[in-house]
């Protein structure tokens, strides 16, 4: 039963389309600039950035730099032309500018727009951090350690092309595993001019930055350029599948010794980070080995006390990402609350030791993601925010009146002309009796007295906070403009609702939050706009799981299903996932321990299979390791040999996501297609 709506804000709404304006449509959505903060400029009044823009014929995209004061005012274009740039360093004296492009370094001087090539190396670099004298780089490269290819092993036989193993991790999330890794390395540096490089891990068949979504975050200088942090998982094969225990490792320049500063410390440890006075070293870490879900917390190593403290363990939520403040007095950090991600305040004491949950603040509030903290200026955080209706842009965010302000204006010009959603927050009773909030997309043109087709969408993870995203494949505002409702439950097992709602699904994939997605639709279809005989569900990995099982338990509350890389036989996907510490966390373990049978029986989709009478469309990437092949070509091959009407996009180029810019609008055309097919 619904008891409470809550309202978007008048200037993020809409109830009717003007003239002007016309729906989304995939074409304009991939004709948005995705704007990615890059950092502050070295006098502290301009945010430098960039912006990616995807050319559909030639399915390629081009990142620029651009500049503008956080103050507001006009954006001045610093890079143009073909290629990706990402700054690495802006020189704090000079005011210059250093990027990557092509694997290779560029400067960019103060007041000019000529940029310089500074590196020709024959290897490209990854991930450059200068130290803070700018005498060194760090830098991280692939280097071969274990003879895994065929042509390695057998010298004599060049045309060969064969892989052998003698463990597990032999893949992961869409690469074969072909006995290279990254390492960390640093080198003298003059003037674009590297030295001699020296590997840090040398031998180790180890990866830094973590695999497969670790990158510059995962290795750092220390404060005074005599050590270098890097996050390592000292795991491999078999042990590496079964754990998630990173460690925050410090290599010495001068003695060539490497310490394990989170020794102990069992789960995830990651993204270091000193304070501004060196003096405090602060870190995101998880406790338990194998959850990858678990509870994030910073943690702050003090050199004058010698002891870690865990700022957060006593708050009921889980940090996304964090950064110092200038002054080191206090900590930023964004979370997930209540389908949106806001930004926290830590106040740090003099005595650490001393600190409770009482020190953490919540500072901003509204319908919105806060996505990424970019840096401090004075009195102003520049962050980037998105909700439904908009992409990512940057904002400042005052510290004082606690105020949000845009700066960037990347898509204003197009979303002129496009059409917005009302987007509400809906809170049902659920079946334990717990408040179950769902957000509700109308489309832009919205009458009431109208009968909708409405869409019960269901988000992956399946600890993935369901808030105001903006995706450029599952987005509401396109799903929306097509003229449909979508309802997006906070099932179980999302962050936002404290750590214990968060933890819920683990072990009860089809239990708890199945029913949530049902106490969802079913309060909402009485709404007498909704046309009940047109209810659809949609969703992708763990979501794709859930339309699985919905389509065998749903008992003709749906015309329709579409499931992307779901799990569709948690038997065969036990057998294939390479995480394998996710399925022993989140399944409770392999098939054959009797005690995990209630997830290989009742909570699997495969097990219900005889009871599909539902028209599905099954989507496939075909380099995705995580939920494999196997799991599409199942699930459709049931429903083709029971006749149900079904259809199957493979796509044989694309991991667990879809990423080229031509296969997106393939992916979106026919999913349209589909639902206007079937709904």
């Amino acid at each position: 039963m619904k008891h409470t709506i809550y309202m978007m804000a008048a200037a993020l709404s809409t109830t009717g389309v003007s003239h002007a304006q016309q729906p989304l449509t995939p074409k304009l959505l991939w004709q948005l600039g995705r704007v990615s903060a890059e950092g502050i400029s070295a006098n502290g009044e301009d945010v430098i950035y960039g912006v990616t823009r995807y050319d559909l014929n030639a399915n390629n995209s081009e990142k620029n730099l651009f500049q503008i004061p956080i103050s507001g005012g006009t954006a001045e274009q610093l890079t143009s032309g073909k290629g990706h740039r990402s700054v690495v360093h802006i020189d704090r004296t000079s005011g210059d500018i250093i990027y990557l492009q092509k694997g290779q370094l560029w400067r960019l001087a103060s007041g000019s727009r000529k940029p310089k090539q500074l590196t020709k190396g024959k290897e490209p670099l990854e991930n450059v951090r200068f130290s803070p004298d700018g005498r060194h780089i760090l830098f991280t490269r692939s280097v071969s350690i274990k003879q895994v290819h065929s042509t390695d092993r057998h010298t004599d036989l060049p045309k060969s092309n064969a892989y052998v193993y003698d463990e597990l991790h032999y893949r992961h999330w869409d690469t074969w595993a072909d006995g290279k890794f990254s390492h960390v390395f640093y080198a003298p540096y003059d003037r674009g001019k590297i030295g001699k490089a020296i590997d840090i891990m040398a031998g180790e068949p180890y990866h830094s930055p973590q695999r497969p979504f670790g990158g510059r975050e995962d290795a750092i200088w220390s404060p005074d350029g005599r050590s270098i942090l890097y996050v390592c998982k000292k795991k491999y094969g078999t042990a590496y599948a079964l754990s998630t225990n990173t460690d925050i490792y410090r290599y010495d320049l001068a003695t060539k010794n490497t310490t394990n500063l989170t020794e102990g410390m069992m789960g995830y440890d990651k993204s270091p980070s000193y304070s501004p006075d060196g003096q405090r070293l602060a870190w995101l870490s998880m406790a338990e080995d194998g959850y990858e879900a678990d509870k994030n917390d910073i943690v702050v190593f003090d050199k004058h006390t010698s002891q870690r403290y865990n700022l957060t363990k006593d708050w009921d939520g889980t940090v996304d990402a964090y950064q110092w403040s200038t002054d080191g007095r206090g900590i930023w950090f964004t979370a997930a609350v209540k389908g949106t991600v806001q930004l926290f305040e830590i106040a740090l004491n003099d005595n650490l030791a001393r600190m409770t949950a009482s020190s953490i603040r919540q500072i901003s509030r509204g319908q919105h993601d806060i996505t990424g903290i970019i840096g401090q200026s004075g009195g102003q955080l520049v962050v980037s925010l998105t909700n439904m209706n908009r992409a990512a842009e940057l904002y400042r965010f005052d510290l004082h009146t606690h105020q949000l302000a845009k700066i960037t204006s990347v898509n204003d010009g197009i979303y002129a002309g496009i059409a917005s959603s009302n987007v509400e927050a809906r809170i049902t009773k659920a079946t334990d009796g717990k408040d179950l909030l769902s957000w509700i997309i109308y489309p832009p043109d919205f009458d009431p007295a109208k009968k909708y087709p409405t869409l019960l969408y269901c988000q992956g993870g399946p600890q993935g906070a369901l808030s105001q995203f903006y995706s450029f494949r599952w987005n509401f505002q396109l799903i929306a403009a097509q003229g449909y409702i979508v309802v997006a439950p906070n099932r179980r097992g999302m962050p936002g609702y404290g750590v214990a709602w968060n933890e819920q699904i683990s072990g009860d994939w089809g239990g708890q939050a199945i029913r949530d997605y049902l106490s969802a639709i079913d309060d909402f279809a009485k709404e007498p706009y909704v046309d009940t005989g047109r209810l659809g569900a949609v969703g992708a990995s763990y979501g794709g799981y859930s339309v699985f099982m919905l389509a065998g338990l749903h008992k003709n509350r749906f015309k329709t299903f579409i499931a992307h890389d779901g799990l569709f036989d948690m038997r065969s996907w036990y057998g294939t996932t390479e995480e394998l510490f996710f399925a022993n966390k989140d399944l409770g373990g392999p098939y054959w321990d009797k005690q995990n049978q209630k997830t290989y029986t009742d909570f699997n989709p495969i097990e219900h299979v005889d009871r599909w009478d539902t028209p599905i469309f099954i989507i496939q990437g075909g380099k995705d390791y995580r939920v494999g092949i196997e799991q599409g070509l199942e699930a459709f091959q049931a429903a083709q040999l029971m006749g149900i009407k079904s259809r199957l996009l493979y796509l044989p180029d694309e991991n667990h996501w879809v990423l080229g810019a031509q296969n997106a609008l393939v992916w979106q055309r026919e999913f349209f297609g589909w639902l206007e097919e079937t709904l």
